[in-house]
């Protein structure tokens, strides 16, 4: 490990020579000034990990080189050391985002454990992270060798995304990659899984199957719905489970999480199928069988997902529930501003529904625009900037108004999305639909150890527009391309993020219930 470099500001440093030696013994770095102007001139010139910083200086005060430093540089850590106790002061440096606090007279110890707190935890964590992951990884190996249910591959997943979160923050850049293989194989598995089963469970066939898109509503919200506390439904499009963890730590400050379960999407794992299938409480071959005035098949022109209003309506009409409830989608940011200003007409009715199309938006933009190809370029960082926006967003402040309010919340969504690897080559006609992760038509050319595939689609309960229109999905990160200027197409979309198919990410949807604190 490199050196750890400190710089020590104190109009008295020659008395503090004794704890510099002591630095020095340890293995640090430590560079001495006594007082604030020259201080600032050293941290301009040179990348120091840590300040130590007296409060109680002539000239600039120990505040006022603090405000300097954030400015200059706002992520070092500043360790204010001060003579007083005084709250006034306390409050001033803690407001300037000091990173700690000593009282003099300081000693050894002291001194040491705020570095080791803030500087060399980040070594200690990584370190212990990456031996228990160590640990855990051969126990989830031995996990993915048996014949798992359709539970246990629900806490196989949230294993490794919440392994996921922890390594990413680790200076270890192997033990990323071991992870990568085992979610890879993982995937594998899952989908090996889901073929073998998935006729059954959307046929009713199965004596144990999991809760999917079509009985999500049914199983998970409405038993949640009651007339004494507006529930506020928030499906956020294409929001996978390792997003709502990510931002789960800034609600975490205004709400209290009940529960957080997980349920399956069906196939396609589209906003078109799985949505539609969640508002209407049925399968999509029944949608447009029942409600033919509210399906819109793939080849139709218009939005596929124009009726969901319409579709719960008559979802919560067949319980034969009394719910008053509002339904609003937000597909702009203008739209989400106007929302958020007129929360206060929704808090009369039993349920409201807000649907917000971001993460969708933004998936389909990661795929066209190079700008947020370079800001997304990994799982990682497609995380961070689904979290920077969230935090600037009016869902945010709709959130918070909600717990304001005391009411209670329900985050949801219609399906996940994967970083996609390896190129499929498929042929279809000029009719076959455009999505990357699975096709549609009658004359689909493929090789079968390739696909899930589905000759007949009343197998899956999917709509069959010709008689001879069969299915066939994607696994694990595998995506479609056409032989016709192969290699550009599969360049251009190697590694964006998209659905439709067969893969944990796609497929395992979160659904979390908060309370207000």
């Amino acid at each position: 490990m490199s050196k750890v470099n400190i710089l020590w500001v104190d109009d008295e440093i020659e008395m503090l020579r004794p704890h510099i030696i002591f630095l020095s013994e340890k293995g640090y770095d430590v560079d001495t000034v006594n007082n604030g102007t020259d201080a600032l001139e050293m941290i301009a010139e040179n990348d120091y990990d840590l300040i130590f910083l007296d409060e109680n200086m002539p000239g600039l005060t120990g505040i006022e080189v603090l405000g300097e430093i954030k400015k200059i540089k706002p992520l070092l850590p500043v360790i204010m050391i001060t003579k007083s106790e005084e709250e006034s002061i306390m409050e001033e440096a803690i407001g300037s985002n000091i990173a700690d606090y000593l009282i003099k007279p300081v000693n050894p110890n002291q001194i040491l454990l705020a570095i080791k707190k803030n500087i060399d935890s980040r070594k200690i964590i990584s370190e212990k992270s990456t031996i228990s992951y160590q640990q855990e990884f051969r126990a989830i190996g031995v996990e993915l060798m048996g014949n798992l249910d359709h539970r246990e591959w629900i806490d196989i997943y949230k294993k490794l995304v919440t392994w996921e979160l922890r390594l990413e923050k680790s200076m270890d850049s192997g033990v990323l990659e071991i992870l990568q293989m085992q979610k890879e194989e993982a995937n594998n598995l899952f989908s090996q899984y889901v073929e073998r089963n998935y006729i059954d469970w959307i046929g009713g066939n199965a004596d144990d199957k999991p809760v999917q898109s079509h009985v999500a509503v049914r199983d998970m919200v409405l038993p949640k719905v009651n007339k004494t506390t507006p529930v506020f439904l928030f499906v956020i499009d294409n929001f996978r489970f390792d997003q709502w963890k990510a931002v789960y730590p800034v609600l975490s400050e205004f709400f209290r999480l009940d529960s957080e379960e997980l349920y399956y999407s069906i196939l396609p794992t589209t906003t078109q199928y799985a949505r539609n299938a969640f508002f209407a409480g049925m399968v999509p071959s029944m949608i447009a069988r029942r409600y033919p005035q509210y399906w819109v098949d793939e080849d139709e022109e218009g939005t596929k997902n124009q009726f969901e209003k319409e579709l719960f309506g008559e979802q919560i009409k067949r319980f034969g529930l009394d719910i008053k409830f509002s339904y609003n989608k937000i597909l702009s940011f203008n739209a989400g501003k106007k929302l958020q200003d007129n929360m206060h007409s929704l808090m009369h009715n039993d349920l409201n529904i807000i649907v917000y199309n971001f993460v969708d938006m933004l998936s389909h933009a990661r795929t066209e625009m190079e700008v947020i190809r370079e800001l997304a370029s990994d799982d990682k960082a497609y995380r961070s900037l689904t979290l920077s926006w969230f935090m600037n967003s009016p869902l945010l402040e709709m959130m918070k108004y909600v717990a304001a309010k005391g009411a209670k919340m329900i985050i949801t969504t219609d399906h996940g999305s994967i970083r996609v690897k390896k190129p499929v080559k498929v042929l279809g006609d000029r009719n076959t639909n455009t999505n990357l992760r699975y096709k549609f038509g009658r004359s689909l050319d493929y090789k079968a150890k390739d696909v899930f595939a589905v000759r007949n689609p009343e197998d899956i309960f999917l709509p069959r527009p010709n008689v001879s229109t069969s299915y066939i999905f994607c696994r694990e990160a595998d995506y479609f391309v056409y032989p016709n200027n192969y290699n550009y197409y599969a360049s251009f979309y190697k590694d964006t993020f998209q659905h439709g198919g067969i893969s944990m990410e796609e497929m395992l949807i979160p659904l979390v219930t908060l309370s207000p604190k």
